[in-house]
């Protein structure tokens, strides 16, 4: 037979990429990567933290280089994945094929680090010859697979061992998968025709002549109203900038942000939206325009952190500590005892983001233009 059908570009229903684009066939086929093990990665939400743990990848890699790996998350994550070269199939819990494709399957290794659940029956389900994080029990209760698992089990339902957590939550799901922590990066790779679309909006907006352009995220979603900066903070954030640098200011968010990012600009007129309603990845694309970008701890953080930005970023309610800096993320704290709350309501005047004063975050501002300006007149290596 000339069909491999154990190669890991073989998608089973359909011809390869390889055949579609050159009319190659398998027994002559450079490309033939036969799959020694299989990894199922089970994650469903929230879109930055299924980003997030994208970070496994790199480190799976390196321990199976020959594994074809599968992950499992809901509809609206899939376009995460796209042009994702660790990934090698993607499924949702919307389709009603995959709970059939789980139980026909066999995986070596099953990693869901998340104790949630409606994505632990999932886990509990798969077959697996190693299952590590967490499944449900008898009772229909999470519990966890393996003893590394335990410690973000505890996390999660005690208050004061998470707000007493050092761990990055790299480190932390990198422990419960059993693998080496060697920094690895979250992934996001854009397509030719994304960066393609930025340059376009770049070119048409001026954007090269400047220096450097800083990128402000003003949102934080719908869940953590507390995770968001103040409307006020911007505003003397803005007057800031126009004051120190002559740098390009980009606005970012979602459609909460929309009356926001209007009220800036009308303030701040040359400052420019890149829009409200764009899809998935073309603000991924975007968010790669700016040099340094300024965001609460939200999605937008890990989408800069992946397209290496220089980042600063405010804490509130979440912990700082859970975040990877890759020694690219500044983190803004304001000093109080109630930090790492988790809270969705505050009472307290001013809240905790509210502390943060446009002054903390021009100095990391400040602390990151001076790296730009350094490599700038770094002789070349």
């Amino acid at each position: 037979m000339i069909l491999k059908p154990d190669c890991s570009h073989f998608p089973g229903d359909r011809p390869c990429t390889y055949h579609k684009n050159s009319g190659i066939k398998c027994d002559s086929c450079p490309h033939y990567d036969p799959v020694r093990q299989r990894i199922l990665i089970i994650k469903f939400d929230a879109l930055g933290d299924v980003l997030r743990t994208t970070a496994l990848l790199p480190s799976l890699k390196r321990q199976y280089p020959a594994a074809h790996v599968t992950w499992l998350t809901k509809k609206g994550a899939r376009d995460l994945f796209i042009n994702n070269p660790f990934v090698h199939e993607v499924l949702t819990c919307e389709d009603p094929t995959t709970i059939a494709q789980l139980q026909s399957q066999s995986y070596d290794v099953l990693i869901h680090p998340d104790a949630s659940p409606g994505s632990a029956a999932y886990a509990t389900l798969a077959r697996a010859k190693i299952k590590r994080g967490f499944g449900l029990n008898d009772l229909g209760k999470v519990y966890p697979f393996n003893s590394d698992a335990e410690e973000w089990f505890e996390m999660g339902a005690f208050d004061d061992l998470k707000k007493k957590n050092t761990k990055t939550y790299q480190k932390i799901i990198h422990e419960i998968a059993g693998l080496d922590d060697l920094n690895s990066e979250i992934v996001v790779n854009l397509t030719e025709n994304e960066k393609a679309r930025a340059q376009a909006f770049a070119q048409k907006h001026g954007l090269y002549r400047y220096e450097f352009v800083v990128g402000l995220n003003t949102g934080a979603g719908g869940r953590w109203k507390y995770k968001k900066w103040t409307l006020e903070g911007y505003r003397d954030l803005l007057a800031a900038l126009r004051k120190q640098y002559r740098c390009g200011i980009l606005l970012y968010g979602g459609p909460e942000e929309q009356e926001r990012n209007r009220a800036l600009i009308s303030t701040f007129p040359d400052a420019l939206d890149t829009g409200t309603d764009n899809s998935l990845r073309v603000f991924f694309a975007l968010v790669g325009l700016s040099d340094i970008f300024v965001t609460g701890d939200t999605m937008a953080l890990h989408v800069a952190t992946a397209l290496r930005k220089k980042v600063v970023c405010l804490f509130g309610p979440t912990s700082a500590n859970e975040i990877e800096d890759y020694g690219r993320i500044i983190k803004i704290q304001p000093e109080m005892s109630c930090l790492v709350c988790y809270k969705m309501d505050c009472d307290f005047v001013p809240h905790c983001m509210g502390s943060i004063s446009s002054n903390m975050v021009m100095r990391a501002i400040d602390r990151h233009v001076q790296t730009i300006r350094a490599k700038a007149l770094a002789p070349p290596a």
